[in-house]
């Protein structure tokens, strides 16, 4: 049933069943040919400042010259930690072009966040925004980092704006604590540097891993997905396919406020983009709704990537209405679930439907998505991606028939190699090939997919992924907590908000305290936004603790 691809049947017209992985054989080579290709059009425009694809391409080389010249060597791993700026297309392509292995680091990130990721993927180099810097160095000492390029929100936007900005951003906003690290060069000093040096040549291979994309573990420990040349080719040939439906080559421009960092937004906005000869306009803070809102009739936006509470949160923006969406073709949902009633207010306001799809930081990450030729199914994440296998399956991995609950499980060549370094975890997801995704689906008989569940304890807060075994492994270090459980619960601004359920050590604890805490430790996406207190928890026999029934109410 599922093996002949029922889906294929209600693609739009233009949409091929397959996609060809191996057209490039590595990223490198992608982009060599699309800098060529578009070498006049504007590539990225961050606060009014743009730059070329010819830009990009010299800058890049400039970038990558130096960091091999500074002793890093293909396949040592190199973070990235900072929002939407000029300098991450360039910091990411002059590194794959020197042949590292991209680390994307949330520049949120705490301390303690950051060393776990640094130490597993044995980073050697970064590229780091100021403001963080000092989280930066209070780690330095227990990491290998031999090479940091530190930067600037202004450093790229020319001598007046950018000067002004670093100014606003330093002295008035105090956005910048202050930070000392040995040896570190801003990102102006390393392009400069780099016009000396031509990059060395390196084997780079389709298998080759290019990025360690790091996802949350339902042990507490955020895994590393491992993510090929050939995985990235084909999920940006498998988005490219679905959105040409409607988007043309060098005609387009997207709004990007989503982060780079992020898995949808890296492959979407970052390598699909680049492929059709977009330009993307960047936004820093997406938090700042206006500065989201003015590039509507600052440019003609014709795509418009976004989560359901980015709309949603626009959409109740007392100004909203005074932009122009008209030119807008595409608004695409990803990274949690649109909510039917935001995606109805959205088409009423802007006459633009919302195409939401599913993927996963381990698939690149796009699997499905709604169809572009206007047969959106609201509520449904669509049908699968050219070149991409899904079936429902029960508990014992055996087919479901149609109209039925079961996990959905996905095969295509955008799906990872692995976890780095975690064989266990890897092969309790990846089976004969398919990857598990620990979501409950059914499928509908002309092909279209719905996620109606979900079969793990994930929580989904604006797109990012929280593992309650990471916010209980820190919530019980609090010394007046006994117990502690955590939990997703529903929330109209981020999809879910965490949940705690706390027993007390010491009956002086409140929720506030809690919360104090868990500031302390975690991501702002990772604090619970409600504390509950128990006698006890439910537990079984053995006693683990009953997150569903604390869910239910129980």
């Amino acid at each position: 049933m599922y093996e002949t691809r029922p889906w294929l049947a209600n693609y739009p017209q233009g949409m091929p069943a397959n996609i060809n992985p191996d057209l490039y054989e590595n990223l490198v080579d992608f982009f060599d040919e699309k800098f060529v290709k578009y070498a006049d059009h504007t590539a990225f425009e961050c606060m009014g400042v743009g730059i070329k694809y010819k830009e990009l391409d010299k800058l890049s080389r400039q970038f990558g010259a130096y960091l091999q010249s500074r002793g890093l060597e293909p396949g040592d791993r190199f973070a990235i930690m900072m929002p939407n700026c000029l300098q991450y297309p360039i910091a990411l392509i002059g590194a794959m072009r020197a042949g590292l292995i991209i680390v994307n680091t949330n520049p949120l990130y705490t301390q303690r966040e950051m060393l776990h990721q640094f130490t597993d993927s044995d980073v050697k180099g970064i590229c780091i925004l100021a403001n963080f810097a000092h989280n930066l160095e209070a780690i330095m000492g227990q990491t290998n980092i031999k090479v940091s390029i530190v930067t600037t929100l202004g450093e790229l936007l020319g001598p007046v704006k950018g000067f002004v900005t670093d100014i606003v951003v330093k002295y008035i906003k105090k956005l910048v604590p202050k930070f000392t690290i040995t040896n570190s060069v801003n990102f102006k000093e390393a392009l400069e540097s780099g016009k000396k040096f031509t990059i060395k040549e390196f084997p780079n291979c389709p298998e080759d891993v290019v990025l360690h994309q790091y996802t949350g573990g339902t042990t507490g420990v955020a895994k590393g997905a491992m993510l090929t040349n050939r995985n990235l080719i084909a999920n940006m040939l498998q988005s490219e396919a679905a959105m040409k439906v409607l988007l043309k080559e060098g005609e387009e421009i997207c709004l990007s406020p989503l982060p780079m960092y992020h898995i949808f937004a890296f492959t979407v906005n970052v390598l699909a983009m680049v492929s059709l000869g977009a330009k993307t306009v960047l936004v820093t803070n997406a938090r700042d709704l206006k500065s989201v809102l003015k590039e509507f009739n600052n440019n003609k936006i014709t795509l418009f990537t976004g989560l359901n509470t980015l709309f949603n949160a626009l959409l109740n923006h007392p100004d909203f209405d005074k932009y122009d969406y008209s030119h807008l073709k595409v608004t695409v949902g990803g990274g949690m679930a649109v909510q039917v009633a935001i995606a109805e207010k959205w088409e009423k306001a802007t006459g633009n439907k919302i195409f939401e799809g599913f993927g996963m930081t381990e698939t690149s990450p796009v699997v499905c998505l709604n169809p572009l030729d206007g047969r959106v199914r609201y509520g449904s994440i669509g049908m699968p991606v050219s070149s991409t296998e899904v079936r429902i399956v029960d508990e014992e991995g055996k087919d479901v028939p149609v109209g039925e609950r079961g996990e959905l499980i996905t095969k295509g060549p955008q799906v990872m190699s692995g976890y780095y370094n975690n064989e266990a975890e890897t092969a309790k997801v990846l089976k004969d090939g398919w990857m598990y995704t620990g979501d409950i689906a059914i499928m509908e008989p002309d092909g279209y997919f719905s996620i109606v569940d979900r079969k793990k304890d994930m929580i989904l807060v604006s797109g990012f992924n929280v593992y309650p075994n990471e916010v209980e492994d820190e919530l019980i270090k609090h010394p007046k907590i006994q117990e502690v459980a955590v939990v997703g619960v529903p929330s109209e601004q981020s999809g879910e908000c965490v949940k705690v359920f706390v027993v007390k050590k010491d009956q002086s604890l409140t929720k506030e305290e809690v919360i104090a805490y868990a500031k302390e430790k975690l991501t702002g996406y990772k604090i619970p936004k409600e504390v509950e207190f128990r006698t006890e928890l439910p537990k079984t026999n053995v006693g683990k603790i009953l997150r569903r029934q604390l869910r239910d109410g129980k």
